[in-house]
Parts: C-alpha cells; sequence; structure tokens
C-alpha cells in the first residue's frame, strides 16, 4: 500500500519544476515507506507536461495528469488530491519554496491529526528567504481577515505545504467549491466543520514567487471569496 502520495500543481512550471522534482527523487530514496508523486499540469503554455514525461522515465514513482483546459490551481489539488492512493496525501509548491524534506515534520504528528499544514508564522526562523515589504503586509493583513471571518486560530492559512489523511481527504474534497485563491481556506474551513482535526506546524519557507499578478487584483478577488466562505460557514453548507 502506497504511505504518501505527494501531489504537485504545475501551471508554465518547465523551468522550475525539474529541481523540485529532483530533489523529491532523492528525498524518497532514502524512506523506507512507499510512496508516490503525481504532477498535474495545468493547461501550461509550456513544456511543462514533455518536462514531466521525461523525468519519468527514470523516476517510476512519477505521474503525470496531464490537462488541456486550465482549472486554476485550487481545481488541479483537488483533482491530484482525489486521484492519488496514498494512505496519507501532502500538496506542495512546484517550486519547492517548502523543501520536501519538511514533510516529517508533518508526519511526526500524524498520530490523532487529520490534517496537518505547514505554517510560516509560527518559528520567526522559518521564513529562510523572505518576500517584498508589500508581500508580508499584504500577507498579514490577509491573514487577520481570514482568521475573522473563517478560521480563527490558525495563523497560516496560505502556506502550500498541506497533509491529510486519506479519510479526510475524501471527506473534505469532494465538497470543495472554491478554486481560486483562496481554495486553501475553503478546504480548511470544510475539514473544520467537518469535525476534523487540524495541527499546524512550522516548516521551513523561502520566497520564490516570480509572479507578475497585480497585487490589487488578487486581493480584490480574495475578499470576494472570503466572503463567499464565510457566508458558507453561516449557511450551514460546509456541515452537509
Amino acid at each position: 500500500m502506497t504511505f504518501l502520495s505527494i501531489i504537485i500543481p504545475a501551471y508554465n512550471e518547465a523551468e522550475r519544476l525539474p529541481a523540485t522534482l529532483k530533489n523529491v527523487q532523492n528525498f524518497l530514496a532514502k524512506q523506507s515507506y512507499k510512496a508516490e508523486v503525481v504532477v498535474v499540469n495545468d493547461g501550461s503554455k509550456d513544456a511543462t507536461a514533455a518536462v514531466v514525461r521525461k523525468i519519468a522515465k527514470t523516476f517510476p514513482e512519477l505521474h503525470l495528469i496531464d490537462n488541456v483546459a486550465n482549472k486554476g490551481k485550487g481545481g488541479v489539488v483537488n483533482q491530484g488530491m482525489l486521484a492519488a492512493k496514498g494512505e496519507f496525501r501532502l500538496f506542495m509548491d512546484s517550486d519547492g519554496s517548502t523543501p520536501i524534506e519538511e514533510v516529517g515534520k508533518l508526519l511526526a504528528v500524524r498520530e490523532g491529526n487529520d490534517v496537518v499544514i505547514g505554517s510560516r508564522h509560527l518559528d520567526p526562523d522559518s521564513i529562510k528567504i523572505k518576500p517584498s515589504l508589500k508581500r508580508r503586509i499584504i500577507s498579514r493583513l490577509s491573514n487577520m481577515l481570514i482568521q475573522s471571518f473563517a478560521l480563527p486560530g490558525i495563523r497560516d492559512t496560505q502556506c502550500g505545504f498541506k497533509l491529510f489523511s486519506a479519510e479526510a481527504t475524501e471527506k473534505v474534497f469532494p465538497r470543495q467549491t472554491d478554486w481560486g485563491w483562496l481554495f486553501d481556506v475553503e478546504l480548511l474551513v470544510i475539514a473544520r466543520e467537518q469535525g476534523l482535526k487540524i495541527k499546524e506546524v512550522a516548516v521551513d519557507w523561502s520566497d520564490a514567487d516570480h509572479s507578475t499578478l497585480r497585487a490589487s487584483r488578487a486581493v480584490r478577488q480574495s475578499l470576494r471569496e472570503l466572503l463567499q466562505i464565510n457566508q458558507g460557514i453561516r449557511s450551514g453548507k460546509y456541515r452537509a
């Protein structure tokens, strides 16, 4: 039986993904458990799919789900998590901003917890390469709003390094409706509303974001999604 599934969403990541996959391959070679790696290509316009297929020739645990159309990150994470076979399922970012070695910290506290999430804000030494001041301010303000409207008590909902048991995956991901910026928030809200236990663990993280997306657009969209999630909480949508 597969113990750990690692799901990596990828959109136009032909340049950054090989280094991440090499690190994952080297890490898994040292582990005693059976694992799989599932890259979900989100309709990339570059050679992402071809790169994964090439690497898979010498990495038998690596599998590709190749989407022609773009689903958004939330959509391909959902697809990969539900397609995975592992007893525990981790989704992580394709840039390796949180290195795969940190999964040991999550697995160490899996007993008694249904969802274990990586956090950049529990330990001041977690952030190895800091984002810009503007991004840090937006991140902190966003978390204040998220705690107020959706997830009180969780310090970092947006770190892309989250571990779900197979059972938690089957309870949470079929109920997901948000495919956008705050899909992580909705997943954790669903988990909490379903009575699942969530544990937050400090992990190392380095800023690797080269996005040219306008912050103002991201903030507006996130606020809309947060209000929708809050409405879902109040209506009992996530307990159904």
